[in-house]
């Protein structure tokens, strides 16, 4: 009998005990959900209408969590993973799942989302698709151990379902070819250090249009569409440069610029979303509360020529307070950090009243908490339209549009 650890709860199932199941559904975590008399247990790597035996190892209040120890009945929908640590590196949840399931899954939990914490009900668009499956992200960030010398130095990403520990990866499949090229020889470096490392830490890896760099404060350039953006390679720019392109012109059109005269682009970052549209309105202005974020957009708008782009070093407190109340019609970009929208900044854009709002998001459940205030604002929605920015794991791109009631 294998003694459960510390802190076990043992109701309803003993430490270890395995259970037959049939997977009902995913989490948004990608988390198989089924159910022995009526409790749900949740298991990784495990796929709907699938039949499976399951080893329980905690027990939470309203569910338990459980290992999948083998596949019973077989999902149509599985599919071999190309990577050979799938279902040990917590990095990926859906390589085992067709592409095109993984797009309905996607769709549904957007759906899910919006229905279950905005209590929103619209249509929700099929997903578009990245044009790579794997070799797509442009940006890898393995991390690393202290070093020990009576401990194994691992390079890579946290175990699956685990905070803390670490399995060693010489190669993700989803990253490019040429980050791929150079992981080695990063790791190498570094293993000879271990022995000097006082403490763990991260490796960058940024495929840019000068080469991998691995330097965070190096500046870099990255192409989209007809304009350059320079940015530093520790900073925030989108990971999948080969959708990039699908995603900034669908959200100009979302803009509406036949309909709106002026676009306030908030969270802007290094402009991505309001240099690429500047050419379709008078004038364009971008807020950004960070320093950095506000000299790269405007670094980037000179580099690109633009002239009829302005940019303001906002305060959250008062972030539509610069902008001339006689700027309209306007449309407002949002493309918030993945906790979404604050109330304040809410309250502050329908106090604004933008003739449309478009809302990028890397988070569906914070985007439909926060559509659930603009519609209760006086907006309604146009459209969403989901992208896979990210295939083989459980994160969605989303863009959501809202016009101002009349």
């Amino acid at each position: 009998m294998i003694n459960a650890p510390k802190g076990f709860k043992p109701h309803p199932f003993p430490y270890h005990h395995e259970v037959e199941i049939e997977i009902e559904s995913l989490t948004n975590l990608g988390l198989g959900i089924g159910r022995k008399n009526g409790w749900v247990i949740q298991v990784p790597y495990s796929l709907p209408g699938e039949k499976i035996r399951a080893r329980i190892y905690r027990n939470h209040k309203n569910y338990s969590s459980a290992d999948c120890i083998k596949v019973l009945v077989p999902s149509p929908d599985r599919v071999s993973p190309a990577c050979s640590l799938f279902g040990e590196c917590g990095g990926c949840q859906y390589q085992h799942l067709l592409y095109k399931a993984q797009l309905d899954w996607k769709k549904d939990q957007v759906k899910d989302s919006f229905e279950r914490i905005g209590e929103i009900k619209h249509e929700i668009n099929d997903l578009i698709e990245s044009p790579r499956k794997y070799g797509y992200r442009s940006k890898l960030t393995p991390h690393f151990e202290k070093g020990h010398p009576e401990h194994p130095f691992k390079i890579g990403f946290l175990k699956q379902g685990t905070r803390r520990s670490l399995i060693d990866v010489d190669h993700c499949p989803i990253a490019t070819d040429e980050i791929n090229c150079a992981l080695p020889e990063a790791r190498t470096t570094l293993i000879k250090k271990k022995s000097s490392l006082k403490k763990g830490g991260t490796l960058l890896l940024r495929d840019t249009m000068s080469g991998v760099t691995q330097d965070p404060n190096e500046f870099v350039q990255e192409r989209v569409g007809s304009l350059t953006f320079q940015f530093r390679a520790g900073e925030f720019f989108q990971n999948n440069p080969f959708i990039l392109p699908k995603l900034v012109d669908y959200v100009i059109r979302q803009t509406r610029p036949e309909e709106s005269t002026y676009l306030i682009d908030a969270y802007c970052g290094s402009g991505l979303f309001g240099l690429s549209a500047a050419s379709k309105f008078q004038k364009v202005i971008g807020i950004e509360i960070s320093q950095e974020g506000f000299w790269g957009a405007q670094a980037n708008a000179k580099l690109n020529k633009i002239s009829n782009a302005e940019f303001i070093l906002g305060d959250a407190s008062s972030i539509f307070e610069s902008i001339e109340p006689t700027m309209r019609p306007c449309t407002l970009v949002i493309d918030p950090p993945r906790k979404g929208c604050g109330n304040e900044f809410l309250s502050q854009a329908i106090a604004f009243g933008p003739t449309f709002i478009v809302y990028i998001s890397c988070d569906p459940a914070t985007q439909a908490r926060d559509a659930r205030i603009l519609t209760a604002g006086g907006y309604s929605i146009l459209e969403i339209q989901p992208f896979d920015l990210f295939p083989q794991t459980r994160h969605i791109e989303c863009v959501l549009t809202l016009q101002k009631n009349c």
